[in-house]
């Protein structure tokens, strides 16, 4: 396949464990277009989604292209960690006869978007406090995964992204129940991670262990039952299992924004979290964020913000990626 006349165009991709999303950049700083969304389990790999995306938007190979995507990229081979893709990225360069292909972990390309996000793209939850200037941002979210990132100043008036892999950090319990539900994840997966409890899937494996612990049967169903549940059918199992989604997921954020010392704010991207609503604002969440005993007035002067965007922010970043904002 040849890019041809298209050699200045681009395709943008944002590839998570459960969706792949793909859209057209003309040139260089021109507006993302023809933004499609395909179920990543409906396609073999990566390189057969992109023959799709073509396909269906009526393209041409492109000149370049930038994938974030949900792994950490640590050389050529790139292995997904909660899907079965898998690729070389110096074979897929050649394969679509890419002039430039830049691939990236999908939450160092959110990361780079969030200097362009306006007041429509986030909602801040808890004090209305003030993000601090030229300092460090935290990044964090969950979906299939939970990934991590951030933004640190480098005293140019750029940003620096962070690359690491934030979301399998030890899970730490702040109460008996939370010590109980963990045993039981350990039970299950062994080393329990953030990314064990604050996921879908760890969504799930939380309303799992209370069943467990409450000697009540687990039944089969979905992380999306369980929102509901909590949401909307007053089932109190799920209620406590959002909760404690909520309260872990804001004692990861509280570690970051101290890790990062992250004054300009943490951002909270993902596909969960958007969808909570006000349960989120009354969830335990903020109070967890804070709860640093000596430094609870430091963290609560560090405002925390959920991004909404209705475009997935991480293709601009992959874009920005791809203008040699980061190697």
């Amino acid at each position: 396949m040849t890019a041809g006349s298209n050699r200045g165009a681009r395709v943008i991709a944002d590839i998570g464990g459960t969706n792949a999303r793909f859209g057209w950049q003309a040139d260089r700083g021109a507006e993302i277009r023809d933004v499609r969304v395909l179920p990543c389990a409906q396609y073999a790999n990566v390189d057969v989604a992109l023959r799709a995306y073509l396909q269906a938007s009526g393209h041409a190979a492109p000149g370049e292209c930038a994938i974030a995507i949900a792994t950490p990229v640590l050389g050529d081979q790139v292995s997904m960690t909660n899907h079965p893709w898998q690729f070389s990225i110096a074979g897929l360069k050649r394969q679509f006869d890419l002039h430039r292909l830049v691939v990236l972990n999908d939450f160092t390309a959110l990361a780079l978007a969030l200097p362009a996000l306006d007041e429509r793209d986030v909602r801040q939850v808890g004090p209305r406090t003030v993000a601090a200037p030229d300092r460090a941002i935290g990044l964090i979210g969950p979906g299939t995964g939970l990934g991590v990132s951030g933004l640190v100043p480098d005293g140019r008036g750029r940003w620096v992204p962070l690359q690491g892999e934030g979301g399998h950090v030890t899970l730490p319990a702040s109460t008996p129940r939370e010590q109980a539900v963990l045993a039981q994840l350990a039970a299950r997966h062994g080393h329990v991670s953030a990314e064990r409890a604050v996921s879908g899937q760890g969504l799930l494996d939380l309303h799992r262990a209370l069943c467990a612990i409450d000697g009540a049967v687990s039944e089969r169903i979905t992380p999306d039952e369980v929102t509901h549940g909590a949401l909307a059918s007053g089932d109190l199992r799920s209620r406590e299992a959002l909760n404690l989604f909520c309260a872990f997921l804001g004692t990861v954020a509280g570690d970051l924004a101290l890790t990062l010392g992250a004054r300009g704010g943490i951002y909270i991207g993902g596909g969960i979290v958007p969808r909570l609503g006000s349960f989120f604002d009354a969830s335990p969440f903020r109070e967890r964020f804070e709860a640093k005993g000596r430094f609870a007035a430091y963290l609560a002067s560090v405002p925390t913000f959920i991004i909404q965007a209705s475009q997935s922010p991480a293709l601009v970043g992959a874009a920005r990626a791809l203008d040699d904002v980061i190697a």
